[in-house]
Order: C-alpha cells, then structure tokens, then sequence
C-alpha cells in the first residue's frame, strides 16, 4: 500500500490573544429577538454575555409566547455563531463579566437568585 501524501493545511489568518490580553467587547445581538425550540418558541428578552478568551458565553431569559420563562445557559464563538455545546466558564474574569453583565438584565438576575440558597 502506497503511503499517504501529507496534506498541505492553509495557515490560519487568525491571530490568538494572549492569556493576559484583556478580553474584547461584546458583540451586541439584538433584544428581544425570537427563538424557537419544538417545544415552543418566542422571544429572548434579556441577555447577560461576556467576551471571555476563546467564547463569548451568555445567560438569556427566553419568554414564551404563552408568558413563560425559562433561562438558557448558552454561548458564542467571538465570530457571534451560536454554539451547540454546553456553556463553559474558563476563568474568574469570565464570573466577574457575566456578574457585571447581569446587573444591566432585572429580571434575569431575579430569577438566578432563586438558584443561590
């Protein structure tokens, strides 16, 4: 069997921040703007996010069309692509900018309230 000719890769014209590089602004997303599940849909009323060094994590308060709310732990990549994955929080500068963020969301901070004894 012949043996595999290497791939030639393209560089990556992206540049990574260093660890200590402060983390950039965050990318503002429209709210209310709507979701939809196959449960349900309706619109995200508050989000709290922070550009942290490799995602841009966020905590959404969803209401449905009914006038339920839920809160969606969620994030983005720093190009604003929602990500399918679970939310990660890699730092304490991560905690302390979603902290800062939820003071700007009321009700959303009301509710996480409620997970804290």
């Amino acid at each position: 069997m012949p043996a595999a000719r290497p791939r030639k890769v393209a560089a990556s014209t992206r540049t990574k921040s260093p660890k200590d590089a402060p983390p950039r602004p965050r990318k503002g997303r429209e709210v209310p703007r709507p979701f939809a599940f196959h449960w349900g849909e309706g619109q995200i009323v508050e989000e709290a996010a922070f550009t942290g060094q490799h995602t841009e994590p966020a905590i959404q308060l969803l209401e449905y069309q009914d006038g339920s709310h839920g809160i969606r732990f969620c994030y983005y990549n720093h190009d604003g692509r929602f990500q399918r994955s679970p939310m990660m929080i890699d730092s304490t500068a991560t905690l302390e900018g979603l902290r800062d963020a939820l003071r700007r969301t009321p009700k959303l901070r009301a509710m996480l309230k409620g997970l804290v004894p």
